[in-house]
């Protein structure tokens, strides 16, 4: 039986729930791609099946913030998924601030432990900084999904060095997550 991976590229093209922005680069569009690269790497894995929240660059999910978080988490439970990754990048006022984090909703549990094997995944295959795995329970895509779940901020937009990185390298963040899942199932690579 393979592994049901859900695969949730934040915020839309357009309309409601668009996400930050930052050095000339839309969260969205380095979601996007991100996710379309690890849907590649999980389809090209037998031991993986999987679905995306986005099937085009312009799809949008929902017409506010609330419905479109709802759809993607709906989408996860119906399927349904094993385990839930949704991909974001991360902003901040300060240029200074970069680096790689992973929120989960608690502490010591399967997405607990997911969220460290694909922290250092990507950490190893891009070199960002590793900000480690962060409680928030807050966060609608933890709280309300049935499966194991959790949030990338795969580097900030506003930060030069990390920008550059999302710019020209989204293979590379998306065979870190893809690695850390294999880290953490102690699969050898295919």
């Amino acid at each position: 039986m393979a592994i049901k991976i859900f695969v949730d590229q934040g915020h839309n093209p357009s309309g409601p729930n668009t996400g930050a922005e930052g050095s000339g680069l839309l969260e969205q569009d380095v979601t996007y791609a991100v996710g379309v690269y690890l849907a590649d790497l999980l389809r090209a894995d037998p031991r993986f099946e999987v679905r995306l929240s986005r099937s085009t660059p312009e799809e949008i999910l929902g017409t506010s913030n609330a419905t479109s978080l709802a759809e993607r988490v709906r989408l996860a439970n119906e399927w349904p998924a094993d385990y839930f990754i949704s991909i974001h990048c991360n902003a901040n006022v300060n240029p200074a601030v970069n680096g790689t984090e992973v929120y989960v909703y608690q502490e010591n549990t399967q997405a607990y432990w997911l969220a460290q094997h694909v922290l250092a995944g990507i950490v190893a295959r891009v070199g960002t900084r590793d900000n480690g795995v962060r409680i928030r329970p807050s966060l609608y895509v933890l709280r309300r999904t049935q499966m194991p779940s959790i949030l990338v901020e795969l580097a900030y937009l506003t930060n030069a060095s990390d920008a550059m990185k999302l710019e020209n390298d989204p293979f590379g963040f998306a065979q870190g997550i893809y690695n850390g899942l294999l880290s953490y199932f102690d699969f050898e690579p295919y």
